[in-house]
């Protein structure tokens, strides 16, 4: 069974799964594994590895609404190599700065690939949930689409300096905290945004109409996508962009947008039909899933 089929097998016995991450006493606490051989493309750096490990976790601690602490990690490999350790940990320490957390250590090990997992802690008493959204709310997305599906891209063509910087995003702690006055439901987009808008209509109990026009994506996909069905699939489908997905009061979009510190899209509304839609036509659940699809 793929990671969805087993979440919801387990979400009986652990009331505090679902969301982003679980919340505890005020506590926001997630945890990622990522591996090189489904992760992290040949000609991806250590240091991009610290980066995009942490900041992963860092990104479900924003889809909260909640400030980020601090984070840790595992990191494991063939051969503890120094230079590549000390990169990893730089990468890490650089994303927690770039949202105002700390990086205070982990764990280290032998693998015989390249792994890590991550935990990423957070404070707030009024997470936003997925289960929030109501019909007329609009559907909103922060940032840009598809700048890991380029990023891959490019690693596969040998462009490892640029694919590099593409994979170093900046988790949007900043904007969540600013959009946890607003939002009605959040969850990032590491799945897709197709996949996210799903599972806000599955916690919600609600559907969606989509503008998939009004889509919001990085210059960089023009550049690696092969046709207008690959491009479009690799904007709403790839997942791993890490943008923040929520549902806001249409009255209250504008005071929202003027507070974050990046871009907030509209690209649909939420519905009570209990479908999601793009002109009318059904929107398959299609996006980045572990262990299969």
């Amino acid at each position: 069974m793929d990671e969805r089929t087993a979440l919801r097998l387990l979400e009986a016995d652990l009331p505090a799964a679902g969301d982003d991450a679980a919340v505890v006493d005020e506590l926001v606490i997630t945890t990622d594994m990522l591996h090189e051989s489904t992760d992290f493309p040949t000609g991806t750096t250590r240091y991009t590895a610290g980066w995009r490990a942490v900041g992963a976790s860092l990104s479900d601690v924003a889809a909260m609404g909640a400030p980020a602490t601090c984070a840790v990690a595992v990191y494991a490999a063939p051969e503890l190599d120094e230079a590549e350790l000390d990169e990893f940990i730089s990468g890490a320490r650089d994303v927690c700065a770039a949202v105002g957390a700390s990086y205070v250590g982990g764990d280290l090990d032998t693998h015989k690939e390249f792994t890590t997992a991550t935990t990423a802690i957070g404070k707030t008493d009024e997470p936003i949930l997925r289960s929030g959204a109501e019909p007329g709310d609009l559907l909103c997305v922060t940032g840009e689409l598809g700048r890991s599906a380029a990023a891959v891209r490019l690693f596969e063509d040998g462009e490892y300096e640029r694919a590099n910087d593409l994979f170093q995003f900046t988790p949007r702690v900043a904007a969540g905290v600013a959009l946890a006055d607003y939002a009605t439901a959040m969850m990032d987009s590491s799945d897709g945004l197709v996949r996210s808008v799903h599972q806000l209509a599955e916690a919600s109990d609600c559907g969606f109409d989509l503008d998939f026009d009004t889509l919001p994506v990085h210059d960089a996909l023009s550049g690696v996508a092969t046709d207008d069905a690959d491009y479009h699939a690799l904007a709403t489908q790839f997942g791993e962009d890490f943008e923040l997905v929520c549902t806001i009061p249409e009255a209250d979009f504008e005071t929202a947008r003027e507070t974050l510190d990046t871009a907030l899209t509209v690209v649909g509304r939420v519905t009570d039909t209990g479908e999601i839609l793009a002109d009318g036509e059904p929107v398959a659940d299609r996006g980045y899933t572990h262990g299969g699809d």
